[in-house]
């Protein structure tokens, strides 16, 4: 980002919950920016499936072009139930972290004040995933034959590199170093018999680089079942881009609610934008009715203020994110009475 001018953000409200998160989380990233004399340009696109439904795709021909002069994208969500995820996901979420290279995808998960996890041990979750993000087995290589009769068949074939394991290793060792030292591999090389075992042998040469992180891998079935019987067990969580996503679902439940669990999609080179969204989704089932969490989102705007180079407004935003749980304002996922309005007017108050 340029010194002396505000951070340029494109805003992607998307669809269901993510209208109503996103202006809620922009309040509060402002105040947390105000209290140090800057500030943030906010650029809205109206893509999604609000979009695709007018014109069949979900943002226009030239979207990745507009979005690279931009410093961040703050993303709300994309899914709708009449329309099929390989279209909302495909034609907008993983261009974007493909042509930006955000092959990072940092999902951090910590149990936070005044929540009560749902599983014995998980009061003391503190771990951080680290996600492929641009290959492995989210590929669109493939295909279906004999459609529409007994015969049809679906091929997906997974790709992993070199270059991709050995760079999202090499991440999360080096976050791993500035944290307790131990590195988690997620794998399943005992059943999948080609990338599995390639995944392990490239991440046990990356980690071997750091004296100071222990590595181990556990199969992700096993991993799985540690999470939940020992969720204070880990550290850094290195995984393929299916297996983190679904790992980052699971402890994100365990410290409560997946509306708190924030994300951020990373080009660490910063050659590109990286984006930033919550994991939640649209939650179509409670979109309008104003009472969605908006602390997955408003974290994940201290994400990005971080990224950005402010990272006293980012720990500001979270102590007082923090503050407001803590007070017991919360929404209904978390047992409280709140509106997504209300959260978020307690932590602009907080920061004021």
């Amino acid at each position: 980002m340029s010194e002396g001018r505000p951070a340029r953000i494109a805003v992607i409200e998307g669809d269901g919950i993510g209208q109503e998160v996103v202006p809620a989380a922009i309040t509060c990233v402002d105040a947390a920016l105000v209290r140090y004399g800057e500030s943030a340009d906010w650029c809205p696109f109206d893509w999604g499936s609000d979009l695709y439904r007018r014109t069949g795709r979900m943002m226009p021909l030239d979207g990745i072009e507009t979005l690279r002069a931009y410093d961040a994208i703050f993303l709300g969500a994309v899914g709708a139930p009449d329309i099929p995820d390989t279209e909302t996901l495909w034609g907008l979420l993983i261009p974007i972290r493909r042509e930006f290279e955000q092959y990072v995808n940092l999902r951090p998960v910590r149990a936070l004040p005044g929540i009560e996890s749902p599983v014995r041990g998980g009061n003391d979750i503190d771990l951080v995933i680290v996600r492929e993000n641009n290959e492995g087995e989210y590929s669109d290589i493939g295909g279906r034959i004999f459609r529409r009769t007994p015969e049809e068949a679906a091929i997906q074939e997974n790709v992993f590199t070199r270059k991709g394991i050995t760079r999202v290793t090499r991440y999360a060792a080096v976050l791993s170093a500035s944290r307790r030292g131990l590195l988690t591999s997620a794998t399943k090389s005992n059943g999948i018999l080609h990338t599995m075992p390639f995944w392990d042998e490239v991440v046990a040469e990356v980690a071997a680089e750091y004296e100071e992180v222990r590595l181990e891998k556990i199969l992700i079935d096993a991993l799985a079942a540690k999470l939940i019987l020992k969720p204070a067990a880990f550290d850094v969580i290195v995984a393929s881009n299916l297996f983190g996503d679904i790992l980052s679902d699971l402890a994100g439940a365990i410290a409560g609610s997946i509306g708190v669990a924030p994300s951020a999609s990373l080009n660490p080179e910063r050659q590109y934008p990286s984006l930033f969204e919550p994991v939640h989704g649209s939650a179509p089932d409670i979109a309008g009715r104003g009472i969605a969490n908006p602390i997955g989102q408003i974290w994940t705007g201290a994400m990005m203020l971080e990224h950005l180079g402010f990272a006293d407004a980012a720990a500001d935003l979270v102590a007082a994110f923090e503050a407001v749980l803590l007070e017991g304002i919360r929404t209904p996922d978390l047992g409280g009475e709140a509106s997504t309005t209300d959260v978020a007017s307690a932590v602009v108050a907080r920061l004021g």
